[in-house]
């Protein structure tokens, strides 16, 4: 039951691939590591004058390639020390259940990636950072367990990230 659920939520995405030559490669990689780039220098980097860079990059955003520009920021800086990942299992696969825990999910800025998941015996991933143990512990206790569906969770705490990144691998060759 829980493979129809999946295949129904894969089913919606109707994305199409975009086709990209090198320029527009070059051009996504260089901005995956440093999205402050001027365009002036992007087109430096990437061996284009401006205005055709320019044109480029406003193609690559209108067609959903580059959704938005973000500021990564330290969470060790700000306090948020703790990153937990919690397997949720749900009682029932039924659309409307799942909907109301993403919705619900959606709501707390403590989570940081919620993935619908199969061959485990969860459900759901949910990737959240808190400042210590006594915020997490209210977080789970107070903000997950209760909401409707979930049946169980299981914790693990991260020690050290070895990789975390937001590039995408991008083949600058093709």
């Amino acid at each position: 039951m829980a493979y129809n659920i999946i295949k129904s939520a894969v089913g919606n995405i109707k994305e199409q691939n975009v086709d990209l030559d090198r320029t527009d490669r070059r051009i996504l990689q260089a901005l995956q590591e440093n999205g402050r780039l001027s365009n002036q220098d992007l087109a430096e980097r990437v061996g284009l004058s401006p205005s055709p860079c320019l044109r480029r990059v406003r193609h690559l955003e209108e067609e959903g390639v580059i959704e938005k520009y973000v500021a990564l920021v330290n969470g060790s800086k700000l306090g948020l020390k703790m990153l937990a990942l919690i397997q949720v299992r749900m009682d029932r696969h039924t659309p409307d259940r799942f909907e109301q825990f993403e919705k619900a999910l959606k709501a707390y800025p403590q989570v940081l990636e919620l993935i619908l998941i199969t061959g485990q015996t969860a459900d759901y991933q949910v990737k959240v950072l808190v400042r210590d143990m006594e915020e997490y512990q209210d977080f789970l206790l107070n903000k997950i367990t209760p909401l409707p569906g979930v049946s169980d969770v299981h914790s693990s705490f991260v020690l050290r990230q070895v990789i975390a990144t937001t590039a995408l691998p991008i083949d600058e060759r093709k």
